[in-house]
């Protein structure tokens, strides 16, 4: 982190405000010999949104990610809602971001109208599956109808919600993005897409911090710092229990602002962001923008959901 002076000063906010899009996204965990991994993409490099970076599978909520409650299995849109404090249409959050892991990563969690999970590891039920992967992204196939089709829902008892955030004023794309940790399916091979991501690998996620601490892979503001959050626990199961435990998720929406001449990212200093325990690095990506200083800023109570 970057601190200069005693205190905050003058700050001039960059750009215009833009309103953000709802969006979800998915921290994908299996348990290793070494500990638990973490699955993460890297975007292509011409993708006109934050390009080159690592990120989990995820993206923006659709219109269809509403209606699909009778898709779904083991959560309403009443529970969903209650634990994203809102006060409808939660279920679209989670129905977005098991989507969004089947159509960038091939992973698919779902179960039968039974509740008995799937797992496809029939030789010819994983061609099907990833034919059907490539008609969802070439938007020849509706991914609900291919729930349908296929007779499956989407198993949402594993899906735990653990943050939110708001893209900062400034870029020209801003997200409102709720934030997930999941199982992966076994049995199950995850693969990158090969149009908006380029490469696909599972990283311990002290290994991933260590490495973007020493500018060799590269991450997003909040990729760092959720990885921060769980990079102390052992296993998937402990990540888990974690998510499970918050009982309210505090919106973090930093700001980029100018102050000396250097744009630097402001960002609450929380119970829950465990500030003393994962150190922020000193450069780190935001979205079309290259790199900033990071400092903390404290907030009461009363402003934490600013």
């Amino acid at each position: 982190m970057k601190h200069r002076g005693g205190g905050v000063g003058k700050l001039t906010i960059v750009a215009e405000t833009l309103i953000p899009r709802p969006a979800a996204t998915v921290l994908t965990l299996r348990d290793s010999s070494n500990g638990y991994e973490i699955l993460m993409l890297r975007r292509n490099i011409r993708s006109d949104f934050v390009g080159g970076a690592h990120v989990f599978p995820g993206g923006a909520v659709d219109d269809a990610d509403a209606n699909a409650e009778r898709l779904v299995y083991g959560l309403s849109d009443e529970a969903a809602s209650h634990r994203l404090e809102l006060g409808v249409g939660g279920l679209a959050f989670y129905v977005a971001c098991l989507r969004e892991l089947f159509e960038e990563a091939g992973l698919l969690i779902a179960c039968d109208h039974a509740g008995t999970v799937v797992n496809f590891t029939d030789p010819d039920d994983v061609a099907r599956m990833a034919a059907h992967r490539r008609a969802v992204n070439a938007g020849t196939l509706d991914f609900l109808s291919m729930m349908d089709d296929e007779r499956l829902l989407l198993d949402l008892r594993g899906l735990e919600y653990v943050a939110h955030w708001i893209t900062p004023v400034g870029p020209p794309r801003r997200y409102d993005t709720r934030f997930f940790v999941a199982h992966a399916p076994s049995g199950q091979l995850a693969t990158h897409d090969a149009g908006e991501t380029v490469a696909d690998l599972w990283v311990r996620p002290s290994e991933a911090l260590g490495a973007n601490a020493r500018g060799e892979f590269e991450m997003m503001f909040p990729t760092v710092r959720n990885l921060q959050a769980i990079a102390h626990f052992s296993s998937t199961a402990e990540v888990l229990n974690y998510a499970r435990s918050l009982r309210s998720i505090v919106r973090v929406e930093p700001q980029i602002v100018e102050r000396n001449g250097e744009r630097v990212v402001l960002t609450p200093v929380t119970r829950d962001m465990r500030p003393r325990a994962h150190k922020v690095p000193s450069k780190v990506r935001c979205p079309n923008e290259k790199s900033f200083a990071t400092m903390d800023v404290s907030i009461s109570k009363g402003d934490e959901s600013r």
